[in-house]
C-alpha cells in the first residue's frame, strides 16, 4: 500500500528533504558574511542569539544565522565543514524527527547544528549515546566547537563523583549514556536532598543510535534495586534437583516465548527431592518459583551468548551489540538461578527501589531527535509509540557497495567452513574482512578456524570491548580481518586504508541472518561508507535458530527436490527475500511484545509520575503546606466513602465507625461531629479535614515559622512515601506476573490490570498519608545542649 501511494503521488520522504533546500540556501548564503568574522566575533555571535531570543525571535528564525555560525566554527577547530546533506540531518533532527544517515555520513558533526541552536534556550541540552567511550569521544571532539562558540560541555559517566555529575547537568550540553541518563533521573527520586539532584532541566535529547536505545533495548527496564534479606542457600539446592529433570516427562520449553512449564511428574518429584506435599502450596511457591528459573537458566540462557562469567560474576550480554551490560542483572530471581547453575556464589536476591523503562524516560522530553543509519525498518514503531518521523537523508556520494544474494547451506557446520574459506579468499588478496556474528561463542568458533588456517586476526565481543576502538580503527587496513558480534564497534567508522578502495574496499561477511532487518542492514553499512567500494554477503544455514524457528520447512524441501549435497550452497535472490519475510514476521512479533511491554508499564507509568510529581514538590516546594491539605482531604474522603458505602445523604447514618477511625488517627479522645449541617458525604468529608489540619496547625504553632514543616512534615512524607512506594512496586510486578491467568475467565487482563491497579494506586496514596499523619503528630523537635544541629524526634 505504502508503494502505490508513492507511485501515485511520489516519495513523501523526497518531496519532504527538497521542500528542506531553501533553508539550506539560506544557510550557504551567509557563509561569505561569517567567513570574515574573528574568532571573537564568531564566539560574540552566542550573545547575540540568546539576545535575540529574549527579545522574541524564534529558534527557527535564527536556525539559518546559528547553523552557519557552527560551520564555521567546526571549520576551524576541526577542519570540517557540514555539507549541506549534514545541514538537513541538522535540520531534522531540530524539527523533533529522527534522521536515517548512512553509516560514514558524519552523524556525531550534524549533531553540533541542533545542539548548538536548542541550547541557546538556556534549557539544556542532553546528547545520547550507546556507550562511556562514544559519549567521552564526542564530549571532548565535538565539544571543542561548542566552547570554541561559547557554550560549556558535560560528560556524564559511571562512577564519576555526585559533586562532577551535578556540575555537568548545569552545562548547556551534556553528553552521556541512556543508562546513565536513565539511572539519574531514578536516583533523583531517591534523594532527600535538593542539592542533590541533577536533573532540574529536561528539555531536549538529541539520541544517537537512536533504533539501538529506544527498540533494542525497549524490553530491558532500567532497576534500582535494594537487598532482601532473604536466604538464596535454596537456590544452590533447587538447581542441583532440576538438573536431574527430563525434557518432556518433566517439563516443557517454549524456546519460541523463552518459557518453561513443569509436568505433574516434574512437580512431583521436586516435591520428593525436598520433601514437601504440595510444590503449590502457599509455603512452598519460592521453591515451586526457583525451579522454574533455574530450568530456565539451564535449557534458554546461555552462557557466551546471553551471559559471559567473569571474575565469579554473571554478567548480560547485549543480544544486539554483543556488549556487557553493566550494573544490570536479570529480574525476578533469574540472574540467582543462573548463578546457581553456573555453580557460582549466589548473591541476594533484590526489591525493586525505582524503574522506568527508555520507552517512558524519553517520552517524558518535550522535544526528541535521533540518528542512526538503519531506522526505516521500524518507522511504524517509532511513530506509534514515540511520535517520531523518520527522514531519510541522501548520502552525501553515491553508494557504490555490492550487495550480494545469501548463501543457504543445509548445516553450520558446511556454513562456517564456507565462511572461512572465503575469508581465506579475500585475504590472500589483502582485502581486508569484517565478520559479524551474533553471539560470542560464534565469533570465538569462527576465530578457533582462522587460527588453524593461520590467518591472523582481531576479535571484538564483550570480553574484549575494551579494545574496541583500536579494532575498529584497523579494520579498514589491507590485510586486516576483523571479527564482531553484531555491531560492536557501532558508533565509530572503518575507514579504509590506503589502496584497499583498489582492492575493493571492505568485504563483510553475515555468519547468520539476526532476527531483526535492521541488525543485519547495520552490518552492511560498515562497507560502502561515503561513496567507498565494498561487498557484502551473509551466510545462512537451516540450522540456525531464525530459519529453525520461524520456517526453513520450504527451502528445506528445495534443497532436497534438488538433491543437493551438504556442502553446496542455494544462492538467489528468492531465498533472500524468503529470509526476509520470516525476519518480518519477527520483527513484528517483537513490536507486539514492546508495545504490550509499554501498555502495562504506562498504567505504572502514571502512577509514577503521580509520585514523583509529589516528591518534586516535597523535595523542590518551598511551601508543602497546602500539598499536605490536599492529601489530608484525599485521605478524609476515602475514609467517609469507606464507612458509608454509596449512600450519599448521611444524615440518620451511624457515625461510631467513622469516629472511630478519626480517633485512632488524630489521638483525640473526643470528637464530635456536627452531622446536622453535614448531611452529605462531601461536607464531612471537609469537616474531618479542617479538624484534622486543626490538630496539624496546633502542632506547628510550638514551634517557629515553618521549623515543623521543613524539619518534620517534608521528611516524614518523604520517608514514608518513598517506603510505600517500593512495596507498591513489588505489589504491581507480582499482579502483572498473574494477571495473564485472567485470560482463561475471558476477561481482558490488561484491563484488569488497570482497575487493580488503580485501586492499589488509591490505597498506596491513603497509606501514605495516614501513616505519615500519625507520625507527624506525634513527632517533637528537640533542641539538643551540644550545639548540634536542631532535629526531629519521632
Amino acid at each position: 500500500m505504502e508503494n502505490l501511494w508513492s507511485f501515485i503521488f511520489g516519495d513523501p520522504n523526497k518531496k519532504f528533504v527538497e521542500g528542506l533546500r531553501p533553508i539550506v540556501d539560506s544557510i550557504n548564503a551567509l557563509e561569505n558574511s561569517i567567513q570574515p568574522l574573528s574568532d571573537s566575533q564568531l564566539k560574540e555571535k552566542t550573545n547575540e542569539f540568546r539576545q535575540r531570543l529574549q527579545k522574541g525571535e524564534s529558534l527557527d528564525q535564527l536556525l539559518p544565522e546559528a547553523f552557519a555560525v557552527v560551520r564555521e566554527g567546526a571549520k576551524r577547530v576541526l577542519g570540517m565543514r557540514h555539507f549541506d546533506v549534514q545541514l538537513i540531518g541538522g535540520i531534522v533532527l531540530h524539527q523533533g524527527k529522527i534522521s536515517e544517515m548512512k553509516t560514514g555520513e558524519g552523524k556525531t558533526l550534524v549533531s553540533t547544528l541542533p545542539a548548538y541552536l536548542n541550547a541557546l534556550e538556556g534549557k539544556g541540552v542532553y546528547v545520547v549515546t550507546v556507550n562511556d567511550y562514544l559519549a567521552k569521544r564526542d564530549s571532548q571532539w565535538m565539544g571543542k566547537v561548542f566552547e570554541f562558540l561559547g557554550l560549556t560541555v558535560g560528560l556524564i559517566h559511571a562512577d564519576m563523583p555526585a559533586q562532577e555529575r551535578l556540575k555537568a547537568y548545569e552545562c548547556d550540553i551534556t553528553y552521556g549514556t541512556n543508562n546513565e541518563f536513565g539511572f539519574d533521573y531514578l536516583r533523583d527520586h531517591l534523594a532527600y536532598d535538593r542539592s542533590q539532584i541533577c536533573q532540574i532541566r529536561r528539555h531536549f535529547a538529541i539520541i544517537d543510535e537512536v533504533d539501538s536505545i529506544l527498540i533494542d533495548e525497549a524490553r530491558t527496564p532500567l532497576i534500582i534495586s535494594g537487598p532482601v534479606q532473604e536466604s538464596t542457600a535454596k537456590y544452590a539446592e533447587v538447581a542441583k534437583v532440576v538438573k536431574t529433570l527430563q525434557t518432556t516427562t518433566h517439563f516443557t520449553v517454549d524456546e519460541k516465548h523463552k518459557n518453561v512449564i513443569l509436568t505433574e511428574e516434574g512437580a512431583s518429584k521436586i516435591e520428593a527431592a525436598f520433601g514437601i506435599s504440595d510444590l503449590y502450596s502457599v509455603q512452598h511457591m519460592d521453591i515451586a518459583h526457583m525451579s522454574v528459573q533455574c530450568l530456565k537458566a539451564l535449557l534458554l540462557y546461555k552462557k557466551d551468548v546471553d551471559y559471559v562469567v567473569k571474575d565469579g560474576e554473571v554478567l548480560i550480554v547485549d543480544e544486539f551489540t554483543g556488549r556487557i551490560l553493566d550494573g544490570r542483572r536479570y529480574s525476578d530471581g533469574l540472574h540467582q538461578a543462573i548463578e546457581a547453575v553456573e555453580r557460582l556464589n549466589v548473591k541476594e536476591e533484590s526489591q525493586t527501589m525505582a524503574s522506568i523503562t527508555f520507552q517512558n524516560y524519553f517520552r517524558m522530553f518535550p522535544k526528541l531527535g535521533g540518528m542512526t543509519g538503519t531506522a526505516a525498518t521500524e518507522k511504524d514503531e517509532f511513530i506509534k509509540i514515540y511520535g517520531l518521523d523518520v527522514i531519510t537523508i541522501p548520502t552525501h556520494r553515491a553508494q557504490i557497495r555490492k550487495d550480494m544474494p545469501d548463501l543457504v547451506y543445509k548445516s553450520k557446520k558446511e556454513k562456517y567452513k564456507a565462511v572461512v574459506e572465503l575469508i581465506k579468499e579475500r585475504h590472500a588478496k589483502s582485502q581486508p574482512t569484517l565478520v559479524g556474528t551474533i553471539s560470542i561463542e560464534m565469533s570465538e568458533l569462527i576465530s578457533n578456524m582462522l587460527k588453524k588456517e593461520g590467518i591472523p586476526h582481531n576479535v571484538l565481543n564483550a570480553k574484549h570491548h575494551e579494545k574496541e576502538a583500536e579494532i575498529i580503527s584497523k579494520a579498514g587496513q589491507a590485510n586486516a580481518v576483523t571479527i564482531a558480534t553484531n555491531m560492536a564497534g557501532r558508533g565509530t567508522d572503518i575507514v579504509l586504508g590506503e589502496g584497499v578502495a583498489e582492492l575493493g574496499g571492505l568485504y563483510v561477511i553475515g555468519t547468520e541472518r539476526h532476527e531483526s532487518r535492521r541488525i543485519d542492514n547495520q552490518l552492511r553499512g560498515r562497507s560502502g561508507r561515503q561513496g567507498d567500494p565494498g561487498n557484502t554477503k551473509f551466510f545462512v544455514s537451516l540450522e540456525d535458530d531464525l530459519m529453525r524457528i520461524f520456517g526453513s520447512d520450504r527451502i528445506a524441501k528445495i534443497m532436497d527436490t534438488l538433491g543437493l549435497p551438504e556442502d553446496t550452497p542455494i544462492e538467489h535472490g528468492l531465498i533472500s527475500k524468503s529470509i526476509e519475510k520470516a525476519q518480518t514476521k519477527v520483527e513484528k512479533y517483537y513490536f507486539s511484545m514492546r508495545k504490550q511491554i509499554l501498555e502495562y508499564d504506562d498504567v505504572l507509568n502514571r502512577q509514577r509520575e503521580t509520585v514523583y510529581t509529589l516528591r518534586d514538590q516535597l523535595l523542590l516546594g518551598e511551601d508543602i503546606t497546602q500539598r499536605f491539605k490536599d492529601l489530608v482531604n484525599n485521605l478524609m474522603v476515602s475514609i467517609v466513602r469507606e464507612n458509608y458505602g454509596e449512600e450519599r445523604n448521611i444524615t440518620n447514618a451511624d457515625h461510631t465507625d467513622c469516629i472511630t477511625a478519626l480517633t485512632q488517627l488524630l489521638h483525640e479522645p473526643e470528637i464530635k461531629l456536627t452531622v446536622e449541617t453535614s448531611p452529605t458525604q462531601d461536607a464531612l468529608a471537609a469537616q474531618l479535614t479542617q479538624f484534622a489540619l486543626k490538630k496539624y496547625k496546633e502542632k506547628t504553632e510550638s514551634y517557629p515559622p515553618a521549623l515543623f514543616e521543613a524539619l518534620v512534615t517534608r521528611h516524614i512524607l518523604l520517608s514514608t512515601l518513598d517506603r510505600k512506594w517500593i512495596d507498591h512496586l513489588n505489589q504491581m510486578e507480582n499482579l502483572k506476573e498473574g494477571i495473564g491467568l485472567r485470560a482463561y475467565g475471558q476477561k481482558d487482563p490488561l484491563l484488569e490490570y488497570k482497575i487493580e491497579g488503580f485501586a492499589m494506586f488509591t490505597q498506596l496514596m491513603n497509606d501514605v498519608t495516614q501513616e505519615a499523619l500519625e507520625m507527624i503528630l506525634k513527632a517533637q523537635i528537640v533542641v539538643e545542649e551540644t550545639n548540634e544541629p536542631t532535629h526531629a524526634r519521632l
